[in-house]
């Protein structure tokens, strides 16, 4: 099992900006839902579906990726980051200000937001894999895991290219084969970034907060091999074929494969060692299958299937790795100024179980969402969205009460005689 290399960790302001950014954005998706009603959760090709789809896949869920990248791969992967301390700031701009422009453009129609975000976004991905990507090749040992890595970021890569040209095809009113494109596009986002990453990083997340046993290296590396050659088959038949059906059910079968495998890894975990991260994952995980099974149920599927993994799934896997990450990084940071001979407050002391348990529990109203998409109506659609926006407050206000704890010690420091 991976140990955590503390020295190696970065500066604590380089990932904890990208994690307080994503509630941001949760509570921003509550918000348009509040506003726009089930107009968004109608159609996928609605401006407002689009702007509430980026604004979980960028806003949320790629903040809460790109600041557990440039924490875990320091930390936990031995990969050194190039230049975090210079371009960490700039890239979170670059992204969220991306992020806001493609989802105002999206949603206004807006020309100039569209081209800004085309060239913003796969320059903000660009820039991540050039600080990640050099110390990946570069390290030595772990090959399973940096190989895991390496696929998520370069998919990141590609999603980003092909999003930044689908929003310069919509700005310009070029005649491209949008609907193919946004396919793939989706899919390597959904499948080939986020899942990937998540299944590479729970190869240490998993035995070392949640107890399990280290998945087995040779069938994780088959299930890489085959998520990266069926997606890259699929997508090649989906660009020269009316038919989607084999990429969806790509995506689903290796989304399938990764929440039974990690749900029979917890089923295996003592109870005295349960803790609300594996509950929440195991959560999240189970509201996988169901979107992977919606994903390939029928016409409303590719809608539920959005709602379930991109509303709840997902946000919830990353939101209880985001909760874990941040408490370490504040405790790096107060071990890091206080240096040797002070005596520093636990981890669960910086953010106690029950405020994990009760961010958990504010994310079971989000079931409303799905609801709000097999039974359309602006009352149910607007009562996701209050759910939503205090979902994402509470998990607001629980990352935010780490640093509160952090301060709060160190003050009690300078009141010493």
């Amino acid at each position: 099992m991976a140990r955590l290399a503390i020295d190696q960790a970065p500066a604590a302001s380089l990932p904890r900006r990208f994690l307080l950014s994503a509630p941001l954005w949760g509570m921003f998706a509550g918000a348009l839902l509040l506003a726009d009603g089930d107009a968004l959760l109608r159609s996928r090709w609605h401006p407002a579906a689009l702007a509430l789809v980026h604004v979980f896949t960028l806003g949320v869920l790629g903040n809460v990726m790109f600041g557990s990248v440039l924490q875990f791969l320091p930390a936990a992967a031995g990969v050194r980051v190039r230049g975090g301390m210079l371009w960490g700031a700039p890239l979170h701009a670059l992204f969220n200000l991306g992020a806001l422009l493609l989802v105002a453009g999206l949603h206004q129609n807006w020309h100039a937001a569209l081209l800004g975000a085309g060239v913003l976004l796969p320059l903000a991905f660009v820039l991540l894999a050039a600080m990640t990507l050099p110390g990946l090749l570069a390290a030595a040992g772990q090959r399973l895991l940096r190989a895991g890595l390496g696929v998520a970021i370069a998919s990141g890569v590609l999603t980003a290219l092909l999003g930044g040209a689908l929003a310069l095809a919509l700005a310009d009113g070029r005649a491209w084969p949008v609907i193919a494109l946004v396919d793939v596009h989706a899919c390597w986002g959904v499948l080939g970034w986020m899942v990937v990453l998540l299944a590479s990083v729970a190869r240490v997340v998993m035995p070392m907060f949640q107890g399990t046993a280290t998945p087995p290296a040779r069938w994780q590396a088959l299930w890489l091999g085959s998520t990266l050659a069926m997606l890259c088959g699929t997508a090649w038949w989906r660009l020269t074929h009316a038919d989607a059906r084999w990429l969806a059910d790509a995506v689903a079968l290796h989304a399938t494969l990764f929440a039974c495998a990690a749900l029979w890894l917890q089923s295996r975990v003592p109870r005295q060692r349960r803790n609300p991260l594996l509950g929440c994952w195991r959560a999240g995980l189970v509201v996988l299958l169901l979107a992977a099974f919606a994903l390939v149920a029928g016409p409303r599927g590719g809608l539920l299937a959005g709602a379930l993994g991109l509303g709840i799934a997902l946000p919830l896997l990353l939101l209880g790795m985001s909760l874990e990450i941040i408490a370490f990084i504040d405790w790096i940071d107060l071990h890091r100024r206080c240096g040797r001979g002070v005596h520093l407050p636990g981890v669960q002391r910086l953010l106690p179980d029950s405020d994990k348990r009760g961010v958990l529990l504010a994310q079971l109203p989000l079931l409303l969402l799905p609801a709000a998409v097999l039974w359309p109506s602006a009352w149910l659609a607007r009562g996701a969205g209050l759910a939503l926006l205090l979902a994402w407050l509470g998990a607001w206000s629980a990352l935010r009460g780490v640093r509160r704890r952090a301060n709060g010690f160190l003050l009690t420091l300078e009141d010493r005689p």
